[in-house]
């Protein structure tokens, strides 16, 4: 291969990332191109995108932009995943995607220059996500505030009655 097409496709692969710095690596050799289709219109629909690659040059591409990592588990037949809402989620996904689909295989992937075994992003992929922890730091945050002012606004409430009951005793003589 001439090293202008080589170029053409590391700027096309490297395009098609855009910003995006966490990838999964899977070989679909072992899927027909029925199966593989369906399960990347799956995946397409939950804005995941997969891409068949050239070990060298997915290599190159991704390190050029700080994918370095992902040299480690590029060997053999290899596709680049990534997309979706993070890295847990598409963890998630394609852990999923693996237990359905038998003939699918996890290689790694890789988040920055961080390298990932298959036993890594099936850990990754049981963790929380993004929306998860934030709810869960938000509902620790509110907990104890919301406790506090339930705690006032009742006692505060009761207090503020007995007031407005003890001003509307002492007016009312006094308008007579």
């Amino acid at each position: 291969m001439s090293k202008v097409v080589k170029q053409m496709m590391i700027a096309d692969l490297q395009a098609a990332l855009g910003d995006c710095r966490e990838v999964l690596v899977v070989d679909v050799s072992k899927l027909n191109a029925v199966a593989t289709n369906k399960w990347r219109l799956d995946l397409h629909k939950k804005q995941i995108r997969v891409m068949g690659v050239k070990n060298a040059v997915a290599g190159k591409a991704l390190s050029d932009i700080g994918l370095s990592g992902v040299r480690d588990v590029l060997a053999g037949p290899s596709a680049i995943v990534w997309g979706g809402e993070d890295i847990v989620a598409l963890a998630k996904e394609i852990a999923q995607s693996v237990d359905a689909i038998k003939e699918l295989a996890l290689k790694g992937g890789a988040i920055g220059e961080t390298s990932l075994s298959t036993d890594q992003v099936v850990s990754l992929s049981k963790s929380p996500g993004r929306k998860e922890l934030l709810s869960q730091v938000a509902g620790c945050l509110l907990g104890p505030g919301s406790q506090i002012a339930g705690a006032v606004k009742g006692v505060g409430g009761k207090l503020a009655g007995a007031i407005k009951s003890i001003a509307d005793k002492t007016e009312a003589p006094a308008a007579v």
